[in-house]
């Protein structure tokens, strides 16, 4: 959540943008150039203030906003709370899903069977949640890092166990561009990290050109779901085969 300090630091880096001095900010304002120090350096000041700065800058009061919250941080993970929010609507899972795909309101209303206005709706929850800041004309900005991950063992990996699992696996995965390769191995407890941070990597990388190929017309592109996972692990089965 942005606060008055997260405003005034804007004012001030659009100062600095603008080559403006706090002798010519005071000109402008019609106030000693000591009271514009202490005004910004104590960070508070009346709305009526900012508009006057605003107006200064030659800069709209929405804009300045706009680039205070492009500035805060972005999420790299969801409370639980957020989460059991997102999977209680199975439409507004839907339309979480397809934001983390950077899907148009139109993209989405045209491939599922939602309406514009249920849409709407959906995407004003992710915004009182926190995934997205929701814009003019149901455009939005993502407020998630490209670190972002669900939970472990939150809401949304537990209903991504309980429901979606088998239906992902059961497929043949051998079509085009599809793969399925199962690796067993021990290795040094050293180097699995290592292994790790190479999963993270091209996790990371498909995330990245799915960005970049969002430019590319619809009939260009193709959906797919690239699930990595590494863990200390053996089947049950032989696990109760074990000797003492």
């Amino acid at each position: 959540m942005s606060t008055t300090v997260d405003l005034v630091q804007a004012l001030k880096n659009e100062l600095k943008s603008a080559r403006m001095t706090y002798a010519d900010l005071a000109r402008s304002l019609d106030m000693a150039e000591s009271s514009v120090k202490r005004m910004l350096a104590k960070s508070d000041m009346p709305l009526s203030r900012v508009d006057a700065i605003c107006r200064a800058l030659k800069i709209d009061f929405a804009e300045l906003a706009r680039r205070v919250a492009d500035a805060q941080p972005l999420l790299k993970e969801l409370t639980h709370e957020q989460e059991k929010a997102v999977v209680k609507d199975k439409k507004l899972l839907l339309v979480a899903i397809s934001v983390l795909s950077q899907w148009t309101l139109e993209q989405i209303v045209a491939s599922y069977r939602i309406t514009e206005a249920e849409c709407i709706g959906c995407l004003a929850q992710l915004d009182r949640i926190g995934i997205i800041e929701l814009r003019p004309l149901n455009r939005y900005r993502l407020k998630l890092a490209k670190t972002f991950r669900w939970r472990p063992h939150g809401p949304v990996m537990e209903f991504f166990r309980e429901n979606v699992v088998l239906d992902y696996y059961k497929g043949g995965f051998d079509g085009p561009a599809e793969g399925l390769l199962l690796v067993h191995g021990s290795i040094s407890r050293s180097l699995a990290p290592a292994f790790l941070e190479r999963l993270q990597r091209v996790a990371q990388d498909f995330a990245q050109q799915h960005q970049t190929d969002q430019k590319l017309s619809a009939k260009d592109r193709e959906g797919y779901t690239l699930l990595l996972g590494m863990r200390n692990w053996e089947f049950e089965l032989f696990t109760r085969l074990r000797r003492n």
